[in-house]
């Protein structure tokens, strides 16, 4: 009985050690990867960059610092205030703009001299517009994968790269994302994406119904599409979430604009040949990369990322528990804001 008694109280005496130790833990990590305070942009503007588009973008931070152009995801979303606040602001010269198409660059929705190849093109007129030298790359989902093109186009220029949720564009990925690959983690959500367009997924039928000459018709295909993609972004979003985003009047145009330039994208193959980023990943396997993905992720699996960092010399390849896509995730936000505090 005294040996029971004896064994009891040392297991919970552990127990308590190690919780206390693990909370300890997490209270320094998060002590230490905050978000930055909130900060204004010291400069803002369009940019001409074809005869039909004008690409918005604004400065943060130190116009001294050390540049970090940040690449949204989509494509079709935009970049927001939030994004300022990874980065010191002290340290680093914050270059956020919005791509063809979307967010406030000119004009909204416009898919006409809106590939890949464009957008990697946009970053280098950027840069030199701004006259800077060599840039590092922070970008997540979509925003990795136009990381990973410029970077492969132009590896002179690029510093470093922090990038989040990886995709490379391969068809293998797109079929996970449309088809086989979610449904059997969220089966209701994807039969109800299938049975709001009334066929099974693919980014050519999606792409059709919201270019509907109907705007109702536009909008409800949309707002489909967007619930099923915010759904599948965090390891846990309860629906009256999912459906208060894709409602909000204040996110329209962005539910409008990812449902079409996503769709147009992945119809296209998102403007590459077959495995083209993966292929040509000798072009960048010298330049520092780090590759952060959740565990969980449903949209942009680990996989992608491992398959990349294969590939490189000088990758570090971060796998975050408890964590899925989305880089508002607690563990994902600290892991990106402790690796870019480590760049300075």
């Amino acid at each position: 009985m005294n040996k029971f008694f004896i064994r009891t109280i040392l297991i919970v005496f552990l127990c308590l050690f190690f919780t206390t130790f693990c909370n300890d833990k997490d209270k320094a990590a998060n002590t230490d990867s905050k978000l930055w305070p909130n900060i204004e942009p010291y400069k803002s503007g369009f940019l001409k960059v074809s005869d039909i588009h004008e690409i918005y973008y604004e400065l943060c931070g130190n116009p001294k610092g050390k540049p970090v152009f940040v690449l949204h995801g989509g494509p079709g979303a935009s970049t927001s205030p939030y994004y300022r606040r990874f980065f010191n602001p002290g340290a680093y010269l914050i270059v956020l703009y919005d791509q063809r198409g979307a967010g406030k660059s000119k004009p909204l929705f416009e898919i006409r001299e809106n590939t890949t190849q464009h957008l990697i093109e946009d970053i280098e007129r950027l840069r030199k517009h701004l006259k800077l030298g060599k840039i590092m790359l922070f970008g997540g989902s979509w925003g990795s994968t136009l990381g990973i093109a410029y970077g492969e186009t132009y590896p002179e220029n690029v510093s470093g790269m922090v990038l989040r949720g990886i995709f490379t564009g391969t068809q293998e990925e797109i079929d996970h994302f449309y088809r086989g690959g979610v449904r059997p983690f969220f089966p209701q959500t994807y039969e109800k994406l299938e049975q709001t367009l009334g066929q099974a997924p693919s980014p050519q039928t999606i792409l059709n119904l919201v270019q509907s000459e109907d705007p109702s018709e536009r909008l409800k295909y949309s707002k489909a599409w967007t619930a099923y993609e915010v759904k599948l972004a965090e390891l846990y979003i309860p629906d009256r979430r999912v459906q208060g985003l894709v409602n909000s009047r204040e996110l329209v145009n962005v539910v409008a604009s990812l449902a079409l330039i996503e769709n147009y994208y992945m119809a296209n193959g998102c403007f590459f040949e077959k495995d083209q980023l993966l292929r040509d990943a000798y072009k960048i396997k010298d330049i520092p990369v780090v590759l952060i993905n959740g565990r969980y992720d449903m949209i942009c699996p680990p996989v992608n990322a491992y398959r990349l960092h294969k590939l490189l010399n000088n990758s570090r390849l971060v796998i975050v528990e408890r964590a899925g896509h989305s880089m508002g995730e607690a563990y994902i936000e600290q892991a990106l804001i402790r690796t870019m505090k480590e760049f300075e």
